[in-house]
C-alpha cells in the first residue's frame, strides 16, 4: 500500500537551514504526533507516558522502575508517579523481581492488557494518518535510522 493523497504543504520558513536540522524535524514530528496520540488515548485516561508505562509493563519483559525510567528518558520520580496511577487504576501491579528479589518490577494486569490493547488500536491508526505521506518501505526506513541512531 502507498503513501495516501494526503497534500502536507511545506511551511515557507522551511527553506531556512533550519529546516534540515535533525533536531527540529524530530521535534517537530514528536509535537505533532503527541497531539494526536493524546488526543486518541484520552478515551481510556492515559497520555503517552502512561500509555509507554502500560506499553512496557504488557511486553512480558518484566521492567524495574529504573529501566523504564532510563528507556523513556524520565526521572524516577516522574515514573513512580505514573506507575502509581496506573496501579490505582488497576492496570499495572508491581510484583517482586525474579533476578535481585528487592527491585520491584512492573506487570500488567488483565484489565491493563485490555486497555492496552484497545489504546494501540487507536495509536496505530494516528501513526499511520501522521506518516502518510511516506510508503511502507520509506516507514520501514524511517523506524530502522532511528532505532540505528539511538542504539546502534
Amino acid at each position: 500500500m502507498g503513501p495516501q493523497s494526503t497534500e502536507v504543504e511545506t511551511p515557507r520558513l522551511a527553506a531556512a537551514k533550519i529546516g534540515s536540522d535533525v533536531g527540529l524535524l524530530l521535534a517537530k514530528l514528536h509535537a505533532t504526533g503527541s497531539l494526536l496520540n493524546n488526543k486518541a488515548l484520552a478515551d481510556y485516561g492515559l497520555r503517552e507516558r502512561s500509555f509507554s508505562v502500560l506499553t512496557l509493563a504488557c511486553s512480558g519483559l518484566e521492567p524495574t522502575q529504573r529501566e523504564l525510567a532510563d528507556f523513556l528518558s524520565l526521572d524516577p520520580s516522574q515514573v513512580v508517579s505514573l506507575v502509581d496511577d496506573l496501579e490505582h487504576r488497576g492496570l499495572v501491579k508491581r510484583a517482586q523481581g525474579k533476578q535481585d528479589r528487592r527491585a520491584k518490577i512492573i506487570v500488567s494486569t488483565a484489565e491493563g492488557r485490555r486497555i492496552h490493547n484497545k489504546a494501540r488500536a487507536g495509536l496505530e491508526e494516528c501513526e499511520r494518518t501522521q506518516l502518510a505521506g511516506l510508503s511502507e518501505e520509506e516507514n520501514a526506513q524511517l523506524r530502522a535510522l532511528l532505532k540505528k541512531a539511538l542504539w546502534g
